[in-house]
């Protein structure tokens, strides 16, 4: 099974390519059944994307473009989303499990009360980003993302790994910080550093974490 490991941290991956596995090409993620499983689905430009009660397992999902996406009591397990525009999303009360981003523009996006194990977001656009109350279960790293003006709110990151994102202006709020890895970022424009107590940083980022202190 594949994986990456990104500081203290090793994510394990979707496992989409593994010999004998197949894909079938699915027209949407939505079910009667309430589950789609063993997926392929991509190149769609949709007006909306609204799911809820539904479990999506191994499959990958590529170049979806969405105006409008609410992911509602949702589970995935062993999902990619590779190249996707899911700007403005809504995901709530779901569990995400081996599931990575890449290359992803999720913009705008919201994210409450959705629990994060072995999930790694990697070159994606999260620009003014809300997670509230957004807990990591298990191994989650954030990759090369912008993460402008991103908010955290009473999430627990315990663990997490952000490795050479752009966190200008990102706002931590109350929450649980404990070993998350802050090395390799720039750290001077962060919000909310009071909270981030017993982080990991390097010895040169205390001045950067002083200088977002007094700002």
């Amino acid at each position: 099974m594949d994986s990456m490991t990104f500081g203290r941290v090793t994510v394990t991956l979707p496992a989409l390519d593994e010999p004998g596995r197949y894909l079938s090409n699915v027209t949407s993620l939505d079910s009667a059944r309430g589950i789609v499983q063993d997926f392929q689905y991509g190149d769609a430009d949709l007006r909306a994307l609204d799911l809820s009660d539904i479990s999506l397992i191994t499959g990958r999902v590529r170049g979806l473009r969405a105006d409008r996406v609410r992911l509602d009591k949702v589970r995935l397990d062993s999902v990619e989303f590779d190249t996707c525009d899911l700007a403005t999303a809504r995901i709530t009360d779901s569990k995400l499990s081996r599931v990575v981003f890449r290359n992803c523009k999720i913009m705008g996006a919201g994210l409450t009360g959705v629990a994060l194990d072995n999930v790694l977001f990697e070159n994606c656009k999260l620009h003014y980003a809300s997670f509230e109350q957004v807990r990591a279960t298990g191994p989650v790293a954030f990759s090369k993302c912008v993460l402008t003006e991103a908010t955290f709110t009473g999430c627990d990151l315990t663990g997490v790994v952000l490795d050479a994102c752009t966190l200008r202006l990102a706002e931590f709020g109350p929450g649980k910080y404990q070993d998350l890895d802050l090395r390799g970022n720039d750290l001077t424009s962060m919000r909310g550093v009071a909270h981030l107590a017993k982080v990991i940083i390097d010895r040169a980022q205390q001045a950067e974490l002083a200088e977002a202190l007094i700002a």
